[in-house]
């Protein structure tokens, strides 16, 4: 899905958030010239041994930290710039987060933290530092996964939680190397979901959860915990004027983390449904104009020349109210579902309210270009 030209950004700027350290940016990243060498020893988890001056949610973040910490890992890497004939001028160094997805060696992070990457090491908390492989990654999801071969005693998965269940207000603690600090712990609330924000490519990514949990470059591919361990999302983005923390951070839900995994272990790649759409919520302008009531929900589009959408029948200002029977009262509905739930060649049904009449209109979906 095109992410469209409806959503605007006034006086703030959202940024991939790994860290660079050749004095330049390469693509959304952030400028660093010192932050990825700021850090040279491990440092070792709280013991949680109940001391008595910690009170009882004091206790359970750092139980909670003890336990996932060994998890969670900073990444180096290093990557070719251009065509320079000349590999110290042309090298860059940067550094992100991830965690251990599994006992095969797979670990999770970024998209923007590895792409192009000519080598990627991993630290993982008790001073280990490997090499690791990219299996694959994917710009639309911002997410990558890659392989370590360490013992399998040495890895320690994280459990994904269901980023489905989430609701706001509730407690939300990101560890991750932000500027450098590995294993660095901040603690926040999920401040809002379903957001939207743009992929690394032409398309958005849906259900997006919002956090003011500190997030900071460096905290690029490092995971979103809530209180009982689970990963509910991958921190990606932030919005900012300076380019560091100012409180709405954003991570990739867990349900999508887990899907595009599990695809990109398989396949190295992963294939989306296309739908052919640009748009956005209705506005109270657009309800005004069409003549609708001021409580119309769904997703007023323009079609994309010779998509399945323009294909199948539908024009532009057409407003699609569910697909599948499932309600699409906003862009990240429709995304999410589309995401999760479909792929390429499969047939769905649209409910699609035009000139006052709802229509069902049935689509084929294809892959994304």
């Amino acid at each position: 899905m095109d992410s469209g030209n409806r959503y605007r950004r006034v006086g703030v700027l959202l940024f991939a958030i790994a860290l660079i350290a050749f004095g330049f940016a390469l693509g959304t990243a952030v400028i660093s010239s010192t932050a990825a060498e700021t850090v040279s020893q491990p440092v070792q988890p709280l013991p949680v041994s109940a001391p008595q001056s910690l009170t009882a949610d004091e206790l359970a973040l750092a139980q909670l930290y003890d336990s996932v910490s060994p998890s969670v890992v900073s990444i180096n890497v290093a990557a070719r710039r251009g065509n320079s004939p000349f590999f110290e001028d042309g090298t860059i160094t940067g550094s992100g987060s991830g965690f251990v997805l599994d006992q095969q060696g797979h670990i999770v992070t970024n998209n923007h933290v590895v792409d192009g990457a000519t080598r990627v090491e991993v630290n993982f908390l008790d001073g280990t530092i490997v090499t690791a492989d990219i299996v694959g990654v994917d710009a639309d999801s911002d997410l990558a996964v890659l392989r370590v071969d360490v013992p399998v005693e040495q890895l320690r998965p994280l459990p994904l939680g269901d980023s489905d269940q989430l609701v706001i207000g509730q407690t939300a603690v990101a560890v991750g190397s932000p500027f450098g600090q590995r294993w660095t712990m901040t603690r926040g609330i999920i401040s809002a979901l379903d957001r939207t924000i743009s992929g690394l490519r032409n398309f958005s990514i849906g259900s997006v959860i919002q956090t003011d949990a500190a997030i900071n470059p460096g905290n690029s591919g490092g995971p979103l915990f809530n209180l009982s361990g689970q990963v509910i999302g991958v921190n990606s983005q932030i919005i900012s004027q300076d380019r560091s923390n100012s409180g709405i951070g954003f991570a990739i839900p867990s349900n999508l983390v887990r899907r595009v995994a599990a695809e990109l272990i398989a396949n190295g790649e992963v294939q989306y449904s296309y739908i052919g759409i640009s748009g956005g919520e209705v506005t109270l302008s657009e309800m005004q104009a069409l003549n609708l009531p001021n409580n119309t929900r769904g997703v007023v589009i323009d079609t994309i020349l010779d998509g399945p959408a323009s294909t199948a029948g539908l024009r532009n200002s057409d407003i699609i109210q569910a697909i599948d029977g499932f309600e699409t009262p906003n862009m990240s509905a429709l995304i999410t579902y589309l995401a999760s739930n479909t792929r390429p060649g499969q047939e769905v049904q649209l409910s699609v309210l035009r000139d006052g009449q709802l229509l069902d209109i049935p689509l084929t979906l294809t892959a994304r270009p």
